[in-house]
């Protein structure tokens, strides 16, 4: 679920509620299970959109890594230099696949291994045509690699298959952690999982917290908000504009076991900031990442078919926090694994219900106002991109 954030608020004397003014009617229930409405979800949310591929740093110098972008199989290059290009993984030739395993050394070429045409690395161009001896009424300059747009954000690499991507945008202003050192974190923890449901079944349980007092006991027990079913104070019945200084329970300052800091609190912090805990900023459709006082964690929302969406959870640190004696990255990330194990089951749970032939639909609630704009973006994006 998401758990909104209110130190950026702190200075507004009055804010309107989120709440819905109507019981809006959910998606039908086909599109959470239909494989055609998958299929058209794939070429156009996924394909038009900035997809998260993971942190920059993490794509080794000298490497080409496979990555999925919604249908679309990708390479990523990292030049010795650290360069950064992108391209579709397939021949323009019959195509093939270029990049055959997970992670390869990259060189000057990338060279097809079925025909060996080769094209430059750098730029996509077509270099040699292997033992082919083209016509010529062969454009070689029309023939090279099909590139992928890419860009980068607090040290995270986005990419994008459409034609004319558009700006990178997020639910908040991408200058939101600015003050954390997101350039210089190391990842220390990754998890991997995947639950069977459908992505936007995942993607709408982050999006309210109806289901967190009976669902997320300890995380209630940090964050106190979450035990009245809300995520944040102006979801209130009769809520009058009061805005809480900070979001944990006393004495806590972020998302371990105990509360406690797993390491120095970033020095560029606000005191507003550090007392709120917490900072997420989510991209539709493709992850979110929560920034804390002591790391960073992101979550990656992979569609892996109509029923089955991968996980991919990653821990980041400074480097100061990692060369503590004894330190345990993997214990640090056991609270949010706890969370994310009981979301996984509540999505797993909800997909099974969604599948019976009496369900057909359902109404949200005024609480569920983030799932309702979460629904409407998505009917807008794939009607724009049709």
């Amino acid at each position: 679920m998401r758990k909104q954030q209110w130190f950026a608020m702190t200075q507004v004397s009055l804010l309107p509620s989120p709440r819905l003014e109507f019981c809006p009617a959910t998606l039908p229930a086909a599109v959470y299970a239909d494989a055609e409405w998958y299929g058209r979800e794939m070429a156009t949310v996924f394909a038009q959109n900035w997809i998260c591929v993971g942190r920059l740093e993490d794509f080794g110098r000298g490497m080409m890594r496979r990555v999925q972008v919604g249908a679309a199989d990708v390479i990523v290059c990292r030049a010795a230099e650290g360069d950064v290009s992108a391209y579709h993984n397939t021949c323009r030739h019959r195509g093939s696949e270029l990049c055959r395993e997970a992670v390869q050394p990259l060189g000057k070429l990338i060279r097809c291994p079925y025909h060996a045409f080769a094209y430059a690395s750098d730029s996509g161009r077509l270099v040699a045509t292997g033992h082919a001896v083209p016509t010529a009424d062969f454009d070689r300059a029309a023939h090279g690699l099909l590139p992928v747009a890419w860009r980068v954000w607090a040290g995270f690499l986005f990419l994008n298959t459409g034609e004319a991507p558009r700006d990178l945008v997020a639910d908040v202003d991408l200058d939101v952690l600015a003050h954390w050192p997101m350039q210089g974190l190391v990842t220390g923890h990754v998890w991997r999982t995947e639950i069977a449901c459908n992505w936007k079944v995942f993607w709408e349980n982050y999006s309210e917290c109806l289901h967190c007092p009976g669902i997320h006991l300890e995380l209630c027990d940090l964050v106190p908000i979450y035990r009245q079913g809300i995520m944040a104070a102006s979801e209130a019945v009769g809520w009058a504009g009061e805005v809480p200084s900070g979001n944990l329970k006393l004495g806590a300052e972020s998302w371990t076991a105990d509360g406690a800091a797993c390491g120095p609190v970033f020095a560029g912090l606000t005191e507003a900031e550090r007392a709120a805990g917490y900072q997420f900023v989510t991209f539709w459709p493709t992850a979110y990442v929560v920034a804390h006082v002591d790391h960073v964690r992101s979550v990656r929302i992979v569609p892996l078919g109509p029923l089955r969406t991968a996980l991919v959870v990653e821990w980041y640190f400074s480097p100061e926090t990692m060369a503590q004696p004894g330190f345990d990255a993997a214990a640090v990330a056991e609270f949010a694994k706890i969370v994310l194990r009981q979301d996984g089951e509540a999505a797993e749970m909800n997909q099974r219900g969604m599948l019976s032939p009496a369900y057909r639909g359902g109404t949200l609630m005024p609480e569920e106002y983030e799932i309702h704009r979460f629904q409407q973006w998505l009917l807008q994006e794939m009607e724009v991109a049709r």
